[in-house]
């Protein structure tokens, strides 16, 4: 009898496991959340798609950008952005004369190598530039106003402190000079005063005029020191006060009768008789 050997039945083997790849998303200019798409590693798109070079024409300048065919015109915003300083959502990009979308693909829109896209600029942006540059203009006007009036009081600060010196050292007839340098400070206040300005231009006005006040308010004060200084050297004759009286011999011309003055009459018991 031959014994057969019982073989041992050997298990299948496990699959090995797959390892599902990690997908990175991106919002896409037009809002959408897509895959994000890298250059020249995503096998599904840029690998196998071929490099097209596209002019570009925006205004009189001319750009050259190269690009996978299978990118989108918000791909291309994208570069240009960078080449233009000009915000995506301010860029619109038009071939073969029609507005295309971001998310439309270069390809499918027949971009070929060599084709040409026209670059323009949003009018409201645009106008937003405008309406900036207008106000940067002002800007500059006012700050350029405040900093002669600056320029006019700094001057007439050197006088304010020269007619204070004057004053310490003893100089007290300085009323007419102060009245002309008052009145030429509240001049500058006037234009300061007139200056529309706006930030920076604004906050520099509010230090002149605060500077203006000051130097009036010093003026004030030594005009006032002047004036007072002035009252008391006036010279005011004295007047001499004597309690001698000259005193005549009938005792008119005198508040108090003399003295030795006595009664004249004299009464008799002799009387005169008429028939």
């Amino acid at each position: 009898m031959i014994l057969m050997k019982k073989s041992k039945k050997s298990k299948p083997k496990a699959p090995p496991q797959q390892i599902e790849p990690t997908i990175d998303w991106e919002v896409r200019p037009g809002g959408m959340l897509v895959q994000k798409r890298l250059f020249g590693s995503d096998p599904g798109c840029d690998d196998t798609a071929p490099i097209i070079n596209i002019k570009v024409s925006h205004d009189s300048f001319h750009h050259h950008i190269s690009l996978p065919s299978t990118s989108s015109f918000g791909d291309l915003k994208e570069v240009l952005a960078r080449e233009t300083n000009l915000e995506t959502k301010d860029q619109r990009l038009l071939f073969r004369g029609k507005e295309k979308g971001d998310e439309e693909r270069l390809d499918m829109a027949g971009v070929k190598d060599m084709s040409k896209v026209i670059l323009l600029e949003d009018p409201a942006s645009k106008e937003r530039k405008l309406v900036n540059k207008s106000n940067d203009r002002v800007y500059l006007q006012a700050y350029d106003a405040v900093m002669k009036v600056r320029s006019e009081v700094d001057k007439l600060s050197h006088k304010v402190v020269a007619m204070e010196t004057s004053f310490k050292k003893g100089v007290k007839n300085l009323e007419k000079e102060v009245e002309v340098l008052t009145e030429l400070l509240m001049k500058e206040l006037l234009k300061l005063d007139g200056i529309e300005a706006e930030g920076e231009a604004k906050a520099q006005r509010r230090v002149e005029v605060r500077r203006v006040q000051g130097y009036v308010d010093i003026l004030d004060n030594l005009k006032m020191l002047a004036r007072a200084s002035h009252m008391n050297e006036r010279v005011v004759p004295a007047v001499s006060v004597t309690t001698k009286w000259q005193t005549f011999d009938s005792g008119v011309g005198s508040l108090n009768a003399p003295n030795d003055i006595r009664m004249s009459t004299k009464i008799t018991s002799d009387w005169e008789q008429f028939e």
